[in-house]
């Protein structure tokens, strides 16, 4: 078992090899080139082991690659996704690093050999430019080639000197950790840029939690804006006790991202049949049409983005917007999502999607898909977070919750404004703040400015608003006013300064009255 202490040690050793070898160049621009080769040696030992099978007498690394039959490949290929043959493995390869002249043409080789090394293969997308963001040939690593080997020599150094231990279910655990911390360390640091793709995993615990609630097994779960997988990831810790039965599914648009979440599959022992990222445009070009319904939906969309919306005269008749009778306006896409979502969840599962608070109270064509939501009772639960919880962003958030088989008409509506505590520059929400909200998202009791469950009606009649502080009264933080008692100490009070007034004119006039005797 892995200590606490041991994680923390292990991640601060990482982050700083991260800002040494970096340099002047900027963190955000070098966070490939770590990730990289993280990912690199995870593959590597991870293969290694996966050939040696518990053998101790075999050591894969040692081995030359001659001795490597077709069949030993293809058998490795079907079961892995990619083959890495021993001369190209992270410990030989950094081992030799130094004293190599060609490092950087030689990296860009192996790294190409093992994603051909899929080509053919079921795991071929899985696999399909994997390291396209390593570029040894980039001058961000140094104007001359002899610059470029020294700064890569460096990194897989660094990344070589990490004491995983030896290759087990802790150490996979180890390098998972390792790779979701640097993520979230240069989300941080990046701003808005990196809160676009990484949401953080506090929040990640939360959504998944709500996604998955009460579900003994999901078909598989998506976030159809997945950024690098984070939220994936967390469905997948919480939900270990339990059968994800088809895998994981994502679709993102940044192409570095979409790379990063892959790696992130793999690097928490996720195997490539198992999930399936796909890149490309949601709204415009959404995949896994022939993979829905999905049973848990978790996810963290762009906020506000403009789309083609009603530029495309088709969208009106697609399957997932039609239903609403009303596209997302141009300007403000959130509403999209929401109904993509929506359209690929199934009868027995949830979605739980982060959103900007304003497409819950504004007018026009949101109040219309507002209105067909609620009438159609999908809105489960509006849940309203603090400021400040995530990258890049300090706006209060909310999350919406939906689901196809509620067993009653009433909306929940959450006020956890106030469940957050200061951690360096942003307000985190601990384990005891996710337990609060659970507990009242799964009893639906009311609490005192916290929680408050409303019928259709009582929204409709409100303008399809689905505002939290429409419906959860604010406590009121002021000291209860006694009127009574207030207007009784006021008089006293007059009384009293009325009293002062006199003996004061009266004293004046006896002072005046002795000036003018003299």
């Amino acid at each position: 078992m892995i200590s606490i202490q041991q994680r923390a040690a292990l991640q601060r050793q990482i982050w700083q090899i991260a800002n040494d070898v970096r340099g002047a160049v900027d963190g955000w621009d070098f966070k490939q080139y770590v990730l990289g080769t993280l990912f690199y040696r995870f593959i590597s030992e991870n293969f290694a082991s996966y050939i040696e099978g518990g053998d101790d007498t075999v050591k894969y690394a040692e081995l030359s690659d001659s001795v490597i039959t077709v069949d030993i490949k293809d058998d490795a290929i079907k079961t892995k996704g990619y083959f890495i043959y021993p001369s190209q493995l992270f410990a030989n390869v950094a081992g030799n690093a130094s004293g190599n002249e060609s490092l950087n043409t030689d990296l860009a080789a192996i790294f190409s050999a093992i994603e051909a090394s899929a080509n053919g293969y079921p795991s071929e997308h899985d696999i399909k430019g994997l390291f396209a963001d390593f570029d040894t040939t980039s001058n961000r690593l140094g104007n001359t080639v002899k610059d470029k080997n020294s700064r890569l020599a460096s990194v897989l150094k660094g990344v070589a000197g990490l004491n995983f231990g030896h290759f087990d279910a802790s150490h996979i655990d180890l390098f998972g950790d390792a790779y979701e911390f640097l993520i979230s360390n240069y989300a941080a640091n990046a701003g808005k840029s990196g809160g676009e793709f990484f949401t953080p995993q506090h929040v990640s615990r939360l959504i998944a939690q709500l996604a998955m609630h009460k579900q003994t097994s999901v078909n598989k779960i998506y976030d159809p804006a997945c950024g690098s997988g984070s939220l994936l990831l967390q469905a997948k810790k919480h939900f270990d006790a339990h059968i994800i039965e088809d895998g994981f599914f994502g679709q993102e648009i940044n192409h570095t991202t979409h790379n990063l979440a892959r790696m992130n599959m793999f690097l928490h022992n996720i195997n490539y049949d198992k999930f399936n990222i796909q890149l490309g445009n949601t709204l415009t070009d959404p995949h896994f049409g022939d993979q829905k319904p999905f049973d848990a939906i978790v996810s963290n969309p762009p906020y506000s983005v403009k789309w083609v919306g009603s530029d495309d005269p088709t969208l009106i008749n697609d399957d997932r917007f039609a239903p609403a009778g009303v596209l997302a306006p141009k300007s403000k896409a959130d509403f999209a999502f929401v109904l993509h979502a929506l359209s690929y969840l199934s009868s027995k599962g949830r979605a739980a999607i982060v959103c900007y608070p304003g497409i819950f109270y504004r007018s026009g064509a949101e109040q219309k898909i507002r209105q067909y939501l609620v009438d159609n009772n999908y809105v489960e639960t509006v849940i309203s977070l603090a400021s400040n919880l995530f990258f890049g962003t300090t706006i209060a958030v909310n999350i919406l919750v939906l689901s196809k088989h509620k067993t009653d008409t009433k909306t929940q509506f959450i006020d956890a404004s106030a469940l957050f505590e200061k951690e360096t520059n942003n307000n985190v929400l601990t384990e005891e703040h996710i337990e609060q909200i659970m507990q009242v998202f799964d009893s639906k009791m009311d609490v005192a400015h916290f929680a408050q469950s409303e019928p259709i009606e009582t929204i409709a009649a409100n303008d399809y608003n689905l505002s939290v502080s429409s419906y959860v009264e604010v406590e009121q933080q002021r000291e209860a006013v006694n009127i009574v008692q207030l207007n009784a100490e006021l008089k006293i009070s007059a009384a009293k300064i009325d009293k002062l007034r006199a003996d004061i004119d009266s004293i004046v006039s006896k002072i005046e009255g002795k000036d003018l005797g003299k």
